[in-house]
């Protein structure tokens, strides 16, 4: 099969390293790519947004499956497209994507289907918002409703900074029209984990916990980023929590999508909280998390061209998803000052010193002349190590880390290490 994957960060990456070891697969391309992508794939310089001309090439060069890996273009429908162009693809459609591209409807499902989640009340103007945060008092969490890089959300410990959040969203668009209609939520309390799970619009196979690290500096200090490092299994996801979580969460989501003629074909990430009263959902997305993806495919001991095939066929309760036993932890080395604004284009020394003993996944590289490789983001590379436990796969990536360098390189020392983000 040709396989085309929408996307060019650590995630695609990841994606394009399990579906290169897959027998059914023999050309792989990807859109737009990135650096280290290119040794796996072609490369293909059209953007993930854009529909029209991606769902073109795709019928041009023969394209036999899609995979449409980022949240814009999912719920920008390029899914539908595909399938009405005649190639299939995996991903949800518009109409199932929506439980990440609105808070407010993911919020909304939850309530009518009764699966735990934080209590809320959703605002499209400004001045009741800042009165029901008078009332509530704080900690408060406040949620731009739509898509916002993974920067959306703000945990606020006072009522003033609750209150700048809402008008930062609000009157001063700081995530465009994402932030028009705002959603805010109790605080709640516990671990926080993450589950993706295979889903083919009926059947669900979870797939080994995971934990990311989203504050940009040790200890959980700094601003929210993309993810500076993920950890599989989580320590925290015991065989008791894991069997409530099917029961009270991903079964009940999956059903309630179905009722709704939204049955979800892809892979639903279940951002989850263990609070004092049971697991909870923080959060849906409709993909792979990044960095969680690197570290949970890395343990995947089953093709997984054959499980997207099954999501996308309706079959997954017929194929055997295997994991290896053990543990990954994948850390991610970042330009200085990011989140916020950072240099590009500065050489990465030591990358094949590194893949030695570990997977070098790239999110944010290019390829420069004589083949070298130059940073061109803020995350920049994901640094992807398993091992027969969690220290040992954590051990395993630091030591490979040790090898790479680049301009104002940084990243947390303290991955794996840290449990609850709450503590």
């Amino acid at each position: 099969m040709h396989v085309l994957i929408v996307g060019g960060g650590g995630r695609e990456h990841a994606i394009a390293w399990a579906l290169s070891k897959s027998s059914k697969v023999d050309h792989l391309s990807c859109a737009p790519g990135n650096g280290g992508i290119a040794a796996l794939a072609q490369c293909v310089d059209i953007p993930a947004t854009d529909v029209d001309a991606m769902v073109a090439w795709a019928c041009e060069n023969s394209v036999d499956f899609v995979v449409v890996a980022p949240d814009d273009p999912l719920a920008l429908g390029m899914v539908d497209t595909l399938e009405a162009a005649g190639i299939p693809a995996f991903g949800p459609r518009a109409d199932a994507a929506i439980i990440e591209a609105s808070k407010s409807f993911s919020k909304r499902l939850m309530e009518k289907y009764h699966i735990p989640t934080a209590k809320y009340q959703t605002f499209t103007e400004l001045e009741p918002a800042l009165a029901y945060i008078e009332a509530q008092g704080a900690p408060i969490v406040v949620k731009a409703d739509g898509l916002a890089l993974g920067k959306g959300v703000i945990v606020a410990q006072t009522v003033a900074e609750a209150q700048d959040a809402v008008r930062s969203m609000m009157s001063g668009h700081k995530f465009g029209d994402a932030g028009a209609r705002v959603v805010i939520e109790e605080c709640m309390t516990g671990p926080e984990l993450t589950v993706l799970a295979f889903c083919d619009g009926e059947h669900l196979v979870p797939m080994p916990s995971s934990q990311d690290h989203k504050r940009a500096f040790d200890g959980n200090q700094g601003p929210n980023t993309g993810g500076m490092g993920a950890i599989s299994p989580s320590p925290n996801y015991t065989p008791e929590v894991a069997q409530r979580c099917m029961d009270e969460i991903f079964l009940p989501t999956v059903a309630a999508l179905k009722a709704e003629g939204r049955p979800f074909h892809g892979v639903i990430y279940f951002g989850l909280m263990l609070t004092p009263d049971g697991p909870k959902v923080v959060e849906y997305n409709a993909r792979f998390g990044d960095p969680e993806c690197q570290a949970v495919l890395s343990l995947l001991d089953s093709d997984l061209m054959d499980i997207f095939l099954a999501c996308r066929n309706g079959t997954l309760d017929q194929v055997d998803v295997r994991w290896k036993d053990g543990a990954s932890c994948c850390l991610v080395l970042a330009s200085g000052g990011y989140p916020g604004s950072y240099g590009k284009g500065y050489p990465i020394t030591g990358l094949e010193e590194a893949g030695q003993s570990a997977v070098v996944f790239h999110a944010g590289t290019r390829l420069g002349e004589n083949g070298s490789v130059l940073t061109s983001g803020g995350r920049v590379l994901g640094v992807t190590a398993t091992g027969p436990e969690l220290n040992a796969a954590i051990d395993g990536a630091y030591a490979a880390a040790s090898h790479i360098h680049f301009q104002d390189m940084f990243f947390r020392s303290d991955i794996g290490r840290v449990w609850n983000p709450n503590a």
